[in-house]
């Protein structure tokens, strides 16, 4: 019997059904297999290349968090129903949570019943008392409204280790009863990952992941099943504690991606079509090897039909992945996960405009399609616009430098030094030395040439956000702009369209040289005085469950009361330091209990001094001053640059570091911060001033916007 396969997804659905029905019918023995493997893997391979215009990523808590009536309805009119006559072709249900629990009715994993804080609302014991099942919800709805269905298992999944609700209620019992099982302690936190990330080199953890599949492949009508390795990248003990991992504990994964595969394909040919395997993981070959996923070798060996890349940060441009991808056969899909770059303010990049952009992007690399992950409305306009490039390219739309930037080295000592991408956000700043050119490389996706072609007459735009200067030179691709207007800290630059080309685009800020003489060096770049809660430039940071700021009698109380991970409380101030120049932080506090610290980083280095009740300590092993910090304010002052540290007491030198200062700094990062504490302590402080002189210009972000004026 020949089979001719068509393009539409409907009647792939059809045919698929029509194979399946024609192969029980010659062979009404259902223990035995339906199709033989060469069929099942020409089906897949069919499927796997099917148009997927958009995929929505369906993290499953849509289960516990929102009040709804225990029926198929309600929780379908949460995130799922709302996408029919959208873009999105394909749903990812991932209802694994954290490794040994489950949000289903698993007998593998232990589903998730717990009511009590964050969790009041959870339904999912309802639900199975009604003998209702949220992934049999998704598939019978998807596969009625010719919408595919993936179940996604988070491969390490960690909030069990956070803070906000998150932490001990979610700790599975796995993880309890079998503290072996996992790369850490909540009094012994690995360097990198989460301390209750499993270890894959168990072999427990190893067949539990693989039954968890097996039992999903047999019991649900999934179209394929996806391996989400970037929540959590934590995978081994050996990486998390700093090494990188070994080869025997690449082919633990790969084994267990061997299994999988053969798991799929045994299902598969037992209920006549075939299950697709995707993976999400990070899009450096390099990098994932260093986390134990050796993703070419899988590639290679058709162990995966669909990749998925990036997460909380992005190593390459999008056409490394694509290449990756192309180069097996494999369909490739850019995921574009929600930014959570902090300080944010006139520009955002979880906007319609910046959304765009980056599918724009992603489309223009060769992606076979859009993946967000981290949003879930289902009513949202990214659902009908990003799946379309070629109405794409006449909206307005909002570039960055970066859109998120996360720190690589989170999951993998070394981790930032793969990272080929420019680095330019509101707390990765860029230094401007006056007199020095500063270039920095935006990708766009536009097509200045086209939109003339087609009587379109865009307005281009670059904003500048910048400390410390009013004004700075501006040229893009080598031609040198007009003065910008001011806005705030904002510099805006009239671009004409002409020099803004598909690809990489060159940015290059200059500030022009200050003169010596008639800079004021007594004048403080930020102050901030008690009364009103810190503005702007200064940020939050951190602040998690048990911690606050209020002003309580006129001056600035900031407490972390939680030992839980986390929880800390700081106002940071974004600017850039020159390694070589001497920023001055003065400060008034009263310290109450616990310890307070005022942290000054250059890029290179990092000073934090700690007040205690009872005396002053240098973090990190340095020297401590006895005195007595809680009786009344007291004027702190310091002085950090190079391997200077000096400490002043009321005017008195207390502390004196100067050339022999060199803990080194964290992640590049510049800037001075104040607050309370850390993680696994706590801290209260009263402050009323926080003044800040550094002469470096600080350039916060880079946008670029172009309006076509038709919306």
């Amino acid at each position: 019997m020949k089979l001719i396969l068509t393009v539409g997804v409907p009647a792939l659905f059809v045919l698929m059904s029509a194979v399946a029905c024609l192969a029980a019918e010659s062979d009404p023995d259902a223990a035995k297999p339906r199709l033989d493997i060469e069929t099942l893997r020409s089906l897949r391979t069919q499927a796997a290349h099917r148009p997927r215009r958009m995929i929505f990523n369906n993290d499953g808590d849509d289960v516990i968090y929102t009040k709804k009536e225990p029926t198929r309805e309600a929780l379908l009119a949460l995130r799922t129903s709302p996408l029919v006559g959208s873009q999105v072709d394909s749903i990812f249900y991932s209802n694994s949570l954290c490794f040994g629990d489950a949000l289903h009715n698993s007998e593998v994993m232990t589903p998730f019943t717990n009511t009590e804080g964050i969790f009041a609302n959870n339904g999912l014991p309802q639900l199975m008392e009604r003998g209702i099942d949220p992934i049999e919800v998704m598939v019978e709805f998807c596969h009625a409204n010719d919408i595919e269905i993936f179940w996604d298992m988070r491969m390490n999944d960690t909030h069990d280790a956070m803070i906000g609700g998150y932490g001990p209620p979610l700790r599975p019992k796995l993880k309890l009863d079998n503290p072996d099982y996992i790369v850490g302690a909540a009094d012994k936190m690995p360097p990198h990952g989460t301390w209750t990330s499993v270890d894959y080199a168990v072999p427990e953890i190893r067949e539990l992941c693989y039954r968890f599949f097996e039992e999903v492949c047999r019991k649900f009508d999934v179209d394929g099943v996806e391996m989400d390795f970037f929540r959590h990248a934590c995978f081994f003990k050996t990486v998390a504690w700093g090494g990188a991992a070994t080869q025997d504990e690449l082919d633990m994964m790969t084994d267990l991606m061997r299994r999988i595969r053969a798991m799929t394909e045994r299902e598969g040919m037992r209920r006549g079509r075939p299950i697709l395997v995707a993976m999400r993981v990070p899009d450096s070959v390099e990098y994932s090897r260093g986390i134990g996923l050796d993703i070419e070798t899988w590639l290679s060996e058709g162990l995966v039909d669909i990749l998925v890349g990036t997460g909380y940060f992005q190593l390459n441009e999008w056409e490394y992945l694509v290449d990756l991808g192309h180069r097996h056969g494999v369909p490739v899909y850019p995921c574009l996960s929600d930014s959570r770059v902090q300080g944010q303010d006139r520009f955002r990049r979880a906007s319609m405009e910046s959304y765009r952009a980056r599918a724009a992007m992603a489309w223009a690399a060769g992606g076979d399609g859009i993946y967000l992950f981290n949003y879930f409305n289902p009513r949202g306009p990214v659902w009908r616009e990003l799946g379309d490039p070629e109405a794409l390219r006449s909206k307005d739309k909002l570039y960055f430098v970066t859109v998120r930037d996360g720190v690589p080295s989170r999951y993998l000592a070394g981790g930032n030094e793969l990272r080929n991408l420019p680095i330019l956000t509101p707390t990765h700043p860029r230094l401007l030395p006056p007199g020095e050119l500063v270039e920095l490389e935006m990708r766009i996706a536009d097509d200045m040439g086209w939109a003339e072609e087609n009587g379109l007459t865009p307005t281009v735009t670059c904003h500048a956000q910048t400390l410390g200067a009013a004004g700075a030179e501006l040229s893009v691709n080598d031609e040198l702009l007009g003065a910008p207007t001011v806005a705030g800290r904002w510099l805006d630059y009239d671009v004409p369209p002409r020099l803004i080309k598909p690809g990489a685009n060159r940015f290059a800020l200059r500030v022009p040289p200050q003169d010596e003489n008639k800079l004021d060096k007594a004048k403080w770049s930020v102050e901030y005085e008690a009364g009103d809660m810190p503005g702007e430039p200064w940020r939050k940071f951190g602040f998690g469950d048990g911690c606050v700021a209020e002003i309580v009698d006129g001056k600035l109380l900031i407490a972390d009361r939680s030992t839980e991970g986390g929880s800390y409380a700081f106002y940071y101030y974004p600017c850039s330091v020159a390694p070589d120049e001497t920023v001055v932080v003065e400060l008034r506090l009263k310290q109450l209990t616990g310890w307070s610290s005022i942290m000054m980083e250059n890029g290179l280095n990092a000073a934090e001094v700690q007040f205690f009740p009872d005396h002053l300590a240098v973090r990190g092993g340095g020297p401590s001053y006895s005195m007595n910090t809680a009786d009344d304010f007291h004027t702190y002052r310091f002085e950090f640059g190079n391997k200077n540290l000096l400490v002043y007491v009321d005017g008195e030198l207390c502390i004196d570091e100067t050339g022999k200062f060199t803990r080194p700094g964290y992640d590049g990062r510049s800037g001075v911060m104040f607050g309370a504490a850390n993680s696994g302590s706590v801290g209260e402080a009263l402050w009323e001033s926080v003044k800040v002189r550094n002469q470096a210009v600080t350039l916060l972000d880079l946008a670029l916007s172009i309006r076509y004026g038709d919306e």
